[in-house]
């Protein structure tokens, strides 16, 4: 009985240690898409537009409670304006997903993979990722900041880095009140 005792005693303690000194590493959380949301908006000198675009796939990554990396498919099929109705919000959709824009028949995601977390204060982190639009991958840095089970981040992109030229008084001329600014805004909001 004595050596029952002990031997229960010793394998309850080295379990304890064990767990003591394992650093719990890489704490994946995937991204709740049906609660998480991406809303862009497009400006244009007459104006701006806005709307929406859906998350495909998504996660971030912690070490502990500390934000460590993170990796986001958004599935371009889905970009809708939110700010027309009827023919002006199917002439915009469709033109969006046309080639000349995201080009979503060829191209039907995006990708967010990033490459260096900093953090920059208590829930707050600058994130430096390579976002890739039609098979060209640049570097893009925006700050995250992260609550319980929510993150939030803004970004500007300049799409004509990503070959989204239309409309672009970047390359072209003579365009007047029909020039498209070149950057646009995306705000995510994560749930996991």
């Amino acid at each position: 009985m004595k050596n029952k005792f002990l031997a229960l005693t010793l394998t309850v303690v080295t379990g304890l240690a064990t767990v003591s000194f394992t650093n719990i590493k890489d704490n994946k959380k995937q991204v709740d898409v049906s609660k998480s949301k991406i809303t862009w908006k497009g400006y244009k000198v007459t104006g701006s537009h806005e709307g929406t675009i859906s998350l495909k796939e998504g996660y971030l990554i912690f070490d502990e409670n500390k934000l460590t990396g993170g990796e986001f498919i958004a599935d371009m099929t889905t970009i809708s304006s939110t700010d027309l109705e009827g023919e002006w919000k199917d002439k915009l959709d469709g033109h969006l997903k046309a080639e000349d824009f995201f080009g979503i028949e060829n191209h039907p995601v995006t990708k967010l993979v990033f490459t260096n977390v900093k953090s920059t204060g208590k829930n707050s982190y600058q994130v430096t990722a390579d976002l890739t639009i039609k098979k060209t991958t640049k570097p893009v840095t925006f700050n995250l900041s992260v609550y319980g089970s929510k993150a939030t981040a803004s970004l500007k992109i300049d799409r004509t880095e990503y070959g989204l030229k239309y409309g672009s008084g970047s390359f072209f001329d003579n365009l007047g009140d029909k020039t498209i600014y070149d950057e646009f805004d995306l705000v995510v909001d994560l749930q996991f």
